[in-house]
């Protein structure tokens, strides 16, 4: 009886010192979310369209948007399903450097490039910023 408590201790304590690699920091991005990722940049990839022409006129204005943001949103559009593509049919292998990390990977605001890992969602509050104005 002793002995089936300190063995039941050991085992408890060796269960709560694994525990912390069961969910490593990698594991956020996985073969799943690379194929979710894909299929939704390749369905909703289209919605950069008004998005960029709602952000080119709030900063340059009613010509630019009706023009260079017209062609800069058709152009992340393509992008943005090139890479879906991409990422949908290669899901399963990690061919990103080694990882199942994002291709569109960079949402910093001092770039005129900058996606965000999903598609916007234009007209819904959301976590990135390039739709509210506030």
């Amino acid at each position: 009886m002793k002995y089936s408590l300190l063995f039941l201790g050991l085992i408890g304590l060796a269960t709560s010192a694994v525990a912390d690699i069961q969910d490593p920091p990698a594991g956020d991005y996985g073969p799943t979310r690379k194929l979710a990722r894909g299929v939704s940049n390749m369905l909703f990839g289209v919605t950069e369209i008004p998005v960029t022409v709602g952000q080119v006129n709030s900063e340059e204005g009613n010509s630019a948007a009706a023009s260079f943001g017209v062609i800069k949103g058709t152009g992340r559009a393509f992008a943005r399903f090139g890479v879906g593509f991409y990422e949908a049919i290669l899901w399963p292998f990690p061919v990103y450097k080694g990882t199942y990390y994002p291709v569109l990977r960079s949402d910093i605001p001092w770039t005129h490039r900058g996606y965000s890992e999903f598609p916007p969602e234009p007209g819904n509050e959301t976590k990135y910023p390039y739709v509210r104005d506030y």
